[in-house]
């Protein structure tokens, strides 16, 4: 479940930041850099994302993170279980209050 939290926030923010940095990401998302490897390379293997060096970059460190088709519909899919869980909150909290 945690899993799945963590690469939804980071395919929301590759989808909106895609040339952002590992450093930058990292800490827009609160992660560690190892913790942000570890998701990157998960969601490149599942296909979700491609990750692109920027070859005439003379640091040859930046890279460009962009969503695949794939990528685009698994995001799709977990934004709509994120709201139905957030929904379903609501419901019972609603429940609780009355």
């Amino acid at each position: 479940m945690k899993d799945n939290e963590d690469h939804f926030d980071l395919l929301r923010t590759i989808h909106k930041k895609p040339e952002s940095s590992q450093r930058e990401l990292a800490n827009e998302l609160g992660f560690s850099l190892g913790k942000l490897n570890y998701c990157l390379r998960a969601l490149q293997e599942k296909g979700l994302i491609k990750i692109k060096n920027f070859k005439k970059n003379p640091k040859k460190s930046n890279y460009l993170y962009f969503l695949t088709p794939q990528g685009i519909k698994e995001k799709t899919n977990l934004t709509l279980n994120f709201m139905k869980r957030k929904m379903r909150e609501y419901d019972e909290l609603k429940k609780e209050i009355e």
